[in-house]
């Protein structure tokens, strides 16, 4: 039976058994951020681990834990499914978090499972063989173990387009019963703080805030000079603010195909210029006072060009991530990367409840965090550890 384990530096533990029970055992406002992907209570290909419909009070349980062990301030993400996503919501604010956000990951390379309805009423009516072949159709074989896997590129398969045979099948040609799936929201959640400020929060206990300048996009600098004066010392500002939306990418060489999220963006928005131009302000007086304000004079603006996508973050991936796993809904590193460093302070630790494959620990200790996982599937426990004996190897 797998035991518990930590890496050969200490930075990761791994914890063998449930989350509640797990979790329990650490001690109280220990860890500075919770990332994790919980189940999405969707019965997904007939696991017990995603069947949530004999325990409604599930996310309730392990969000009680996640508020308890969490430090005052510190941020919640937890990744969920377009159907399910609510329920999971609504249970980590009644225990006492706040709802800060929704991002969303927009991968647009999913595939709908979605149901002929002309093919059914023919099927229904015992007119299958009778439907006729109009075509061909080159299509990713999702079926048996193909689908179980949740592997990212697939063998094709050619697969016949036929017409509905009988009257009643013909009325329903073209409709089906799924829309295709493009995108994962996460919930971004925060612990009430203990203080009356951020400020005082953030002295105190070490968490309370989200670091902007570590998440920003892209790495245009924007010079700015107090004075307007371009032979002046001037301060550098890299990269946009990072917003709650993150595009998943996952082609090679940045030649984006055409599901992929980054070319349907820039598709659509076309090329456009950002300017870079001056930022003046006269002195002035604050409103309901006298105090007078202090000109400002800077650049502002990134000068840069190109499609929409540049405003916002790309989580590229590759096939390759996966390392041998066989958990269904792994996630990639770059996209777990991001939200690491998106809400986690400086030398803290990351908990993730629901472990999966690893790779919220294999995020966090690239980014030089501590990390602790939680996982009671044994198969995954021995995955999780041989990824991180080759993650170590690429690294060191």
């Amino acid at each position: 039976m797998t035991c518990d384990w930590t890496n050969p530096d200490g930075r990761i533990k791994l914890l063998h058994g449930d989350c509640m029970i797990r979790m329990s055992e650490l001690q109280a406002n220990s860890v500075e951020a919770i990332i994790t992907d919980p189940p999405y209570g969707l019965a997904f290909m007939g696991k017990e681990w995603d069947d949530l419909s004999k325990q409604k009070l599930f996310h309730h349980k392990w969000a009680v834990q996640a508020l308890r062990v969490l430090k005052p301030g510190g941020f919640l993400l937890a990744c969920g499914g377009t159907r399910t996503y609510h329920r999971m919501v609504v249970a980590i604010e009644d225990v006492g978090f706040r709802i800060r956000d929704q991002l969303q990951w927009i991968y647009a390379s999913g595939f709908p499972k979605s149901l002929d309805i002309s093919k059914s009423i023919d099927k229904k009516l015992g007119a299958s063989d009778q439907r006729e072949v109009i075509g061909y159709q080159t299509v990713p074989d999702m079926t048996g173990d193909n689908y179980g896997q949740g592997q990212r590129e697939y063998t094709q398969v050619e697969r016949t387009v036929t017409k509905a045979a009988t009257e009643q099948a013909q009325q329903w040609e073209g409709w089906g019963t799924a829309l295709k799936p493009a995108f994962e929201p996460i919930c971004m959640a925060q612990k009430p703080l203990y203080e009356k400020t951020v400020a005082e929060n953030v002295m105190r206990h070490g968490v309370g805030g989200i670091n902007i300048d570590a998440s920003r996009i892209g790495n245009e600098i924007i010079p700015v000079s107090e004075d307007g004066n371009s032979d002046s010392e001037n301060n550098e500002h890299a990269g946009r603010w990072p917003s709650n939306i993150i595009l998943g990418c996952f082609c090679e060489n940045d030649q984006h195909e055409s599901d992929c999220p980054v070319y349907i963006l820039d598709k659509q928005s076309g090329y456009s210029q950002s300017k870079r131009s001056q930022l003046t302000s006269k002195p002035g007086t604050i409103y309901g006072g006298g105090a007078g304000l202090p000109s400002y004079t800077g650049q502002y603006g990134f000068n840069d060009g190109g499609g929409a996508s540049r405003f916002f973050y790309t989580a590229k991936a590759s096939v390759s991530e996966r390392r041998g796993s066989n958990h269904p809904t792994v996630k990639p590193v770059e996209l777990m990367k991001y939200l690491v460093m998106l809400v986690t302070p400086p030398g803290g630790t990351v908990l993730d409840p629901f472990c999966g494959s690893g790779t919220t620990l294999e995020a966090a200790y690239i980014c030089g965090f501590r990390a602790i996982g939680i996982e009671q599937d044994e198969e995954n426990l021995t995955t999780i550890m041989e990824r991180h004996k080759q993650m170590t190897l690429e690294l060191f």
